[in-house]
């Protein structure tokens, strides 16, 4: 909702233009980010908004590539406010605020009217998705090669979805840029969440806007410094994988799991009816028996997780706590659900699943922190008994603002306040950024997060079906259904090209494993470069002091061998 203009380079390649313009906005990691064009036919309600909001519309004016002060009295950046980086670890030595000043760009935009908000709302399919992920800019050709002209909109956006160091002292820009996504895209339901969630992330958003309005200007200077040793050692901890007294604990042991479950597996027509049986978690694979005494024998089935899907079905609220497991098959997916007693329960088995689907184990250093991330996610959505009935006089914001449309439909406003205030008892006491963080953090834990679509056609197929591309895997889905078929990992493929003269994706994966598909929705460099994008990314460490190697980037992006 903010729109800045800038002068920038006509013939630079667009990866070097987002760098200048990253830097001169203060964003750190710019890799991450790219320019997209909105698609001409879609957003039809966008433009009659902007026509009648004109307090939106303030153009932010920064000439800063001429070496001008622009057009908002003190310029964002100046070329003698470079800040400089610790050699060790790479992170900026002084704290935003100390070079950069006061920033328009890290406070957070008031929330819309319900009717500003409606107007803006359209129910998008996943085929509107993918025409809209088309408009991303090729990184490797210049603005003027891809028609774009003077005066011409565009939008910096989030491109890849793994935000690497995010630093609270470092990044209040990126913080604040990745909550609005997160917030519009939750908002106007370009991502699917429950009830539930929804109404946590309507709190959180009321929280934002309420300390927004009532904070001090952010001063990260006077944070605590950390402890230079400290640091090391934690660092150093972390590299070694956990607790250095729990090593030779995790080397000899291989962590396992075994818990009363109960399991349900869907078959035409059948009611959904779970069964008990005694669950045993080990390394990557889930064995099931009869009872807990059978379990030394051969068990009914194993289900092996490496390359599932791993989807939350999970109700708060109603004591519901179960894990939704799509496994490759050779044919497509098959569905198996989970249902866990409690939320502890249900925490050590989800984490230890989404670690099993990237073929990893328990033993494995995130795994705690996995556990503590989905603990901290549905404390949020429980509601906590109210202290004291909520005061709907209170809110001197409207409830509706904070949630998408569909949902000021569904409910009375005061019905809304009541469940919005309630939830808000949970975090009230986190800091503004502490909120905002917690919401970029809830956003992440969504099932469909980070997955952008396109329409492709396989190799011998007739039909054309959707691909969508995760942060670690490519998705198989189909059109009519909009329900996973098949999922490939990054990390299990061997290597990927181009046929520019038929435009076709082409992708070897282990075990023997070749797929190839045209791209029907956009030209087949946007989804390369998607793919490049990703692995390269995937390349990042901390100990790089933030120099990008544009040379690998374009390697990996380029579609040249």
């Amino acid at each position: 909702m903010k729109t800045v203009k800038l002068t920038v380079s006509y013939s630079a390649v667009v990866f070097k233009t987002v760098v200048k313009i990253c830097r001169a906005l203060n964003i750190r990691r710019p890799e991450e980010l790219s320019l997209l064009k909105p698609p001409d036919d879609l957003p039809k309600k966008k433009k009659m908004k902007k026509d009648k909001n004109p307090a939106l519309e303030e153009i932010l004016d920064m000439d800063i590539f001429n070496g001008g002060s622009g057009g908002t009295g003190s310029p964002l950046y100046s070329k003698t406010m470079v800040p400089t980086y610790d050699p060790e670890n790479g992170t900026p030595a002084s704290a935003t605020s100390l070079w950069f000043g006061d920033n328009p760009l890290t406070s957070s935009q008031p929330n819309l009217p319900p009717a500003e908000l409606a107007k803006m709302y359209q129910q998008l399919s996943m085929v509107d998705k993918a025409i809209i992920n088309a408009g991303w800019l090729d990184s490797s050709r210049s603005l003027m090669e891809q028609g774009i002209g003077e005066h011409d909109r565009l939008q910096l956006r989030f491109k890849y979805h793994c935000f690497f160091d995010l630093n609270p002292k470092y990044d209040a820009v990126r913080i604040t840029q990745l909550y609005e996504q997160a917030r519009w895209s939750i908002l106007l339901e370009e991502i699917n969440c429950t009830e539930e969630e929804m109404l946590m992330f309507a709190s959180l958003q009321y929280h934002i806007c309420k300390m927004t309005m009532s904070t001090e200007p952010l001063d990260f200077s006077n944070e605590p410094e950390i402890d230079e040793v400290e640091a090391a050692l934690s660092n150093l901890e972390v590299t070694l994988g956990g607790k250095t007294d729990r090593i030779l604990e995790d080397i000899t042991d291989v962590p396992k799991l075994a818990d009363s479950l109960k399991l349900f597996r869907p078959k035409r027509l059948a009611l959904r009816s779970y069964k008990e049986y005694w669950f045993v978690f080990k390394d990557t694979t889930i064995s099931y028996y009869k009872n807990k005494e059978t379990a030394s024998g051969e068990p009914i089935e194993q289900l092996h997780l490496r390359g599932c899907e791993v989807v939350p079905d999970v109700n708060v609220t109603d004591k519901k706590f179960g894990i939704k497991l799509l496994l490759p098959v050779a044919d497509g997916m098959s569905e198996v659900y989970i249902l866990c007693d409690n939320e502890t329960q249900y925490a050590k088995w989800k984490a230890a699943c989404t670690l099993a689907s990237k073929g990893k184990t328990m033993a494995y250093s995130s795994y705690r922190s996995e556990v503590k991330n989905i603990q901290s996610f549905l404390q949020m959505k429980s509601l906590a008994p109210p202290q004291s009935a909520p005061d709907l006089d209170a809110m001197e914001i409207n409830a509706e603002c904070f949630v998408s449309p569909r949902y000021t439909k569904r409910y009375k406003t005061k019905q809304l306040t009541a469940r919005i205030l309630e939830a808000h008892q949970n975090i009230a006491s986190l800091s503004l950024n502490e909120a905002k963080m917690r919401f970029i953090h809830a956003w992440q834990s969504l099932a469909e997060f980070g997955i952008k679509y396109y329409i492709v056609r396989f190799r011998g197929s007739k039909k054309n079906e959707l691909m969508g591309i995760s942060y670690n895997r490519l998705i198989r889905i189909d059109m009519s259904t909009g329900l996973p078929v098949t999922t490939w990992r990054f990390a299990n493929m061997k290597q990927w090209n181009v046929n520019w003269e038929i435009r076709q994706v082409a992708i070897d994966f282990d075990q023997n494993v070749s797929i190839a598909f045209s791209c029907v929705s956009c030209d087949c460099k946007v989804i390369h470069e998607y793919i490049g994008g990703y692995i390269f990314l995937s390349t990042r460490s901390k100990d790089q002091n933030e120099t990008l190697d544009e040379e690998l980037f374009h390697k990996l992006t380029g579609g040249q061998e």
